[in-house]
């Protein structure tokens, strides 16, 4: 019982007279954003609450009044301020910041290529992977729309080998809250002709996309087009290892 008093003693504390290690600020600049819940962060951009209330405790009544962050951003100036400790200066800060956030979305959006084809993949990494003398698997981390958030390289391999554990691969897709993957991996050879070892590996992490929620879309080979051979790369996809 004491220590629940004490916690609800310290929630209603003015944020300045907190423990430094729960103050939103500090909390930030030492676990980093995407460690902070809705409320912290929106509490951050208030930056004071009001009598009884501090700004985190003004920050979660506002969220459960709307009921979503989507709503909250959506809100007029004037719905803003029927919130008791929103007044005009918080409202207009509120709406800036949420205006920013649409307008870096859409611009990343423009700016995403669109992922659904090999040959659009193998343009956006071939250049990447011409001076490599050893394999190197890299993921496109994809989101819902099939667009690109980022190209990560997982692992260099020996000159024909890769070894790598689904729990590399993932680990940077779960961080960028990916939808999708793409594998890539080049054959210093030249001959985008895929091994076993690459059949085997994609299937694994196939398999592994599942259990996560995180779909693998392909698995795209990079290699040299020659006289004999137009294409200089294949797709494990087109070649029918995904549907075996």
């Amino acid at each position: 019982m004491g220590n629940g008093l004490n916690k609800c003693v310290t929630s209603h504390l003015r944020i300045k007279d907190q423990p430094a290690g729960e103050r939103p600020r500090e909390r930030l600049i030492q676990v980093g954003a995407a460690a902070l819940s809705n409320a912290e962060l929106v509490a951050i951009l208030l930056r004071t609450g009001l009598k009884g209330m501090n700004a985190v405790e003004v920050s979660r009544q506002l969220i459960q009044t709307f009921g979503s962050l989507q709503a909250l951003s959506s809100a007029s100036l004037e719905d803003l301020r029927k919130i008791k400790g929103i007044g005009r200066d918080k409202a207009v800060t509120l709406m800036a910041a949420f205006a920013l956030a649409r307008k870096m979305a859409a611009e990343l959006q423009s700016q995403s290529p669109l992922l659904d084809q090999p040959a659009e993949v193998v343009k956006l990494i071939a250049d990447s992977c011409l001076d490599k003398r050893v394999e190197t698997l890299q993921v496109l981390l994809l989101n819902t729309r099939r667009r690109l958030i980022r190209v990560q390289e997982i692992s260099n391999g020996t000159l024909d080998t890769i070894l790598v554990h689904p729990r590399e691969v993932f680990h940077s897709a779960i961080a960028a809250n990916a939808a999708a993957i793409i594998l890539a991996h080049n054959h210093p050879s030249g001959d985008p002709t895929p091994s076993e070892a690459d059949i085997k590996a994609t299937r694994d992490l196939i398999r592994a996309g599942q259990l996560l929620k995180i779909e693998v879309l392909d698995h795209i080979i990079i290699g040299r087009a020659t006289a004999e051979r137009s294409q200089a790369y294949s797709s494990l996809r087109e070649l029918g290892y995904f549907y075996q």
